[in-house]
């Protein structure tokens, strides 16, 4: 696949992020339980709706993304709290037509719905370290191919992201694909994301059996 390249792509801002640009998450959010969910309920609080650039909806037991505008990204998250120093981890199933469509998870997120961190893969076999701030194109911190993701994009693919003691590091069904250091972002709020490329109507992804563990310090 063709790297992405440093484009502004668009944001829609789902339901359970409406409220970040203001909430101020206490010290004691730190705190919270590590959100789970095999999205069998739809009311367990992940941010859903539909608009003309895209949609994210519970459906047969996952929460399923669907984006129709081009070089664009949709996502979600279990709640506003902060979290730092975790692993993340969440099956995933691309069934677009876009073998560039681009999807993962998003952590660090820091209030603003437009400053974090999300790491991604593509059915082709493409990943990427992507840094998000406000007002300013995205900086990609790394990317390249890794056969071992295009051979699990043909099912049920699980990734998992290391987010936290200055790192990031991505895995595919257990295997460890890369690693970059940043430090921008020590905390916040996670979630996972599906993005299109050139293709409209291209990217659709169904998220299931979302986990989270602290990591060692």
């Amino acid at each position: 696949m063709k790297s992405l390249g440093l484009r502004a792509f668009g944001f829609f801002v789902v339901l359970a992020l409406a409220t970040l640009a203001c909430a101020v998450p206490g010290v004691d959010s730190l705190l919270n339980p590590m959100p789970a969910d095999d999205f069998s309920d739809s009311s367990s609080g992940w941010g859903t709706g539909t608009d003309a650039s895209s949609s994210v909806e519970y459906v047969d037991g996952g929460l399923k993304m669907s984006v129709y505008q081009t070089f664009y990204v949709t996502w979600s998250t279990p709640n506003t709290d902060v979290y730092e120093n975790v692993h993340i981890e969440v099956s995933a199933v691309s069934s677009g037509s876009d073998p560039q469509s681009f999807y993962g998870i998003v952590c660090n997120e820091q209030g603003s719905t437009s400053s974090f961190y999300y790491v991604g893969v593509t059915p082709e076999g493409y990943y990427a370290f992507i840094k998000s701030a406000v007002a300013l194109d995205d900086v990609y911190l790394k990317e390249g191919n890794s056969d071992a993701i295009a051979a699990a994009a043909s099912g049920s693919m699980r990734i998992g992201l290391d987010c936290g003691n200055g790192s990031l590091v991505l895995y595919v069904n257990g295997q460890q694909i890369d690693s970059v250091a940043d430090a921008t972002y020590t905390s916040g709020v996670v979630g996972i994301f599906a993005a299109s490329d050139d293709l409209e109507n291209g990217a659709v992804v169904t998220f299931d059996d979302f986990a989270m563990s602290k990591l060692g310090q």
